[in-house]
């Protein structure tokens, strides 16, 4: 049986960090609570609908019907529950979203373990998004077990679904187990279980099962030596030699602890069928938190530190994978621990570095740069919601620690006396925009510190403040995200907002060489206002901005006058000529002439005269509007490149070339404006079956084309009228 998280820290050794990784609805939660149960974690199975496992989530996740945040539960696994581990192991399961609008949390959960566990339905195969899914494990080098679940599904096929991974992926995934009969089948060992949850029964399989196993065990056994470290013991066994069961196991756990070999697994969490053999192979196969590859460590001022050392003695080396608030302890960050050992109530350095490691200088804005002194707060273990307090987190334990006021995630915990910052995983860009505002004015100050707080738990989303179109934009993940965070503000802050079209930032400039009459003069008693000025405005390369040239003779603008009229032109190029709000760009306005009065002129008078004169030269010229284009990086199933080409046809988009990115998938690169892309990422996700994604950056302004402008100058009317 499985006792209570000792209070005192357990030999790195003894720790088994596991993330649960699969797409939507292949039964990730309903895993973690099958696993849970013979532990005595948890007293049942979550609430059972349509066949279904369901976990008692938030109003938000029940209403979607999936998970939406990374969960941790942390137990002790004794000898008697997992045989041959040789002492009790301290076991954190890490249940992470399959929805791609949460991949945040996703590869959160790849930072904090050590090993995964790819769940997948027995009913579904492979799609484009579980190759994603299979992606991010492998780019992050994740050594990982393949579980198949949903086997008690009319449509299940468990031997198909693993020849789809094989056929995918490589032939280094082999099944440990089948299923058969009542229960499964151990290939290496020969033996049957059945009975799970309800009484586990093992006995030897019979000769008719064992011939109907007979190929899938060779090629497991062949599979297992391929990777073995003895180099000749591949060659020994196709001669015939015979390769005893404990050398098999030997070479099978070091295989998977490397991520050399990745075994399949067949489950069903309802009744519990190879749940106590998935924990062998965990508890077994599985690497300490020593085995698996340390973060790369600086000093905050940016050069290489020593190796972080995966020892409890060591300086500490701490990163916080998640932040979130309670309402009755506050803030609380869940911390990886990767070296020396964290108590409560100690003075920490909390370093933020996101942008030094990114090399994008709107991470500064996302998440700024931050080097901070606190001292640590309570330390608890966690059981889902619950947060049983300890005295200690050792290197490789996951803990949660309160009153970390300045963390977030991403951020790295050190020792105070010798801070360091680890290189942070890569997080991904938000890339749906929404323009929210407070419905009410009394929200307007509440709003912002509401966001503030659910940007710091959702790093995937970020908040800005667009200094052309004054708009406040979130921007999100996906729909859903969205949802999230708007449910968030909604019941937790108690704000409403309104969201409304999110505006692009476009620009003016003139089309052609014209002339301009500034005449600012009032003669109605009292001091008068005097001031004319003529102008030249010339369009300029893109680019170039705004050049103003003095070319007046004879002192007809008095000289102190003349920077007033530069003033009055730059002002008036801010908010453009059109009266949609745009600012005009790259043009060179001439001063030529003008007049003055030697009483009534001012400051303000050629102020207001210079306005009006590139008023009049810029409808004389006639004004282009100019829209920023972005260049675009789309990764997307190549079944699906045909479709996405013709999308960005449709957007007005230039593909500039295309290559395969990885097996399955096709990079193209293209310029696009970026009006066409505000609702991208979900009319992506839907062209390429879940299997697109993109990245984009400012590229140049261009000229926008007449059908366009008219539809850009008439919807910043209505914005202008509401």
């Amino acid at each position: 049986m499985a006792g209570g998280p000792d209070r005192s820290g357990v030999d790195p050794a003894r720790v088994r960090n596991v993330v649960l990784v699969g797409p939507r609805a292949s039964g990730k939660t309903a895993l973690t609570e099958a696993v849970l149960l013979p532990l005595g974690a948890v007293t049942r199975l979550g609430r059972v609908e349509d066949g279904t496992t369901v976990s008692d989530g938030t109003d938000v996740e029940k209403r979607l019907g999936h998970s939406v945040h990374l969960s941790v539960a942390t137990v002790d696994v004794s000898d008697t529950d997992c045989v041959g581990t040789g002492g009790p192991i301290r076991l954190s399961l890490l249940d992470t979203p399959g929805q791609p609008d949460f991949v945040g949390e996703l590869r959160a959960g790849l930072r904090a373990a050590d090993a995964a566990l790819f769940v997948v339905s027995a009913t579904d195969g492979i799609d484009p998004g579980t190759r994603l899914l299979w992606a991010e494990c492998a780019g992050v080098d994740m050594p990982r077990a393949l579980v198949v679940t949903h086997l008690d599904q009319p449509r299940a096929d468990f031997d198909t679904t693993v020849a789809e991974f094989q056929d995918a992926f490589g032939g280094d995934i082999q099944p440990l187990y089948v299923p058969q009969g009542d229960g499964i089948q151990a290939l290496l060992s020969r033996t049957h279980r059945s009975g799970g949850s309800a009484g586990r029964t093992v006995r030897d399989a019979s000769e008719d099962e064992l011939a109907q196993t007979e190929q899938a065990r060779g090629d497991l056994v062949e599979a297992i030596i391929t990777e073995s470290e003895d180099e000749g013991l591949l060659e020994r066994y196709l001669g015939g030699e015979e390769v005893t069961f404990e050398t098999i196991v030997a070479d099978l756990e070091k295989a998977v602890a490397r991520g050399a070999f990745h075994p399949v697994v067949p489950v069903n969490p309802l009744d519990g069928t190879g749940v106590a053999e998935l924990l062998e192979l965990v508890c077994r196969g599985f690497p300490q938190p020593a085995e698996h590859h340390m973060p790369r460590a600086f000093t905050v001022s940016g050069a290489e530190a020593p190796p972080v050392d995966p020892s409890p003695d060591a300086p500490l080396v701490a990163e916080v994978v998640k932040t979130s608030s309670d309402a009755y302890v506050g803030r609380i960050s869940i911390v990886r621990v990767f070296s020396g050992t964290l108590r409560p109530d100690t003075n920490v350095h909390v370093s933020g570095h996101l942008a030094q490691f990114s090399g994008r200088e709107d991470d500064e804005q996302w998440h700024a740069e931050h080097d901070d002194d606190e001292r640590s707060g309570a330390i608890s273990r966690m059981l889902g919601g619950t947060l049983t307090p300890v005295d200690e987190a050792r290197a490789g334990d996951i803990v949660a620690v309160a009153h970390l006021a300045h963390a977030e995630t991403g951020d790295t915990i050190s020792d105070a006396a010798s801070p360091v910052v680890v290189e942070p995983w890569e997080f991904p860009h938000p890339l749906l925009p929404v323009a929210i505002k407070a419905r009410s004015t009394s929200d307007e100050d509440k709003l912002v510190k509401g966001l503030a707080r659910l940007q710091a738990e959702n790093p995937s989303a970020m908040v800005v403040v667009d200094s052309q179109t004054h708009q406040l934009v979130l921007w999100t993940m996906g729909e859903q995200q969205l949802e999230l965070l708007l449910d968030g503000l909604r019941t937790r802050a108690g704000i409403e907002v309104d969201t409304e079209p999110v505006k692009v930032a476009v620009q003016e400039t003139v089309r052609a060489v014209a002339k301009g009459l500034g005449r600012h003069v009032k003669q109605s008693g009292g001091h008068g206002q005097y001031a004319i000025c003529h102008i030249v405005v010339e369009p300029l390369e893109a680019g170039s901005g705004f050049e103003f040239v003095d070319e007046v003779v004879g002192g007809a603008v008095p000289r102190q006058f003349i920077p007033s009229v530069e003033k009055g032109v730059r002002a008036q190029l801010e908010k453009g000529v059109t009266g949609n709000g745009y600012p005009m760009v790259d043009v060179r306005v001439r001063l030529v002439d003008g007049k003055a009065h030697s009483v009534d002129s001012s400051d303000a008078a050629f102020q207001t005269a210079g306005a009006l004169a590139l008023r009049e030269a810029a409808a004389a010229a006639g004004v282009q509007l100019l829209e920023p284009i972005d260049d675009v990086e789309i990764i997307v199933g190549d079944d699906y490149v045909g479709a996405v080409m013709s999308d960005l046809a449709s957007r007005r988009g230039r593909v500039k070339g295309t290559e395969g990115a990885t097996d399955g998938l096709t990079r193209v690169n293209a310029e696009v404006p970026a009006l066409e892309l505000v609702r991208y990422s979900t009319s992506l996700r839907s062209l390429g079956h879940g299997s697109g994604t993109f990245t984009r950056s400012p590229s140049r302004y261009a000229p926008v084309p007449v059908h366009v402008q008219d539809r850009l100058s008439g919807a910043a009317s209505e914005t202008a009228s509401a």
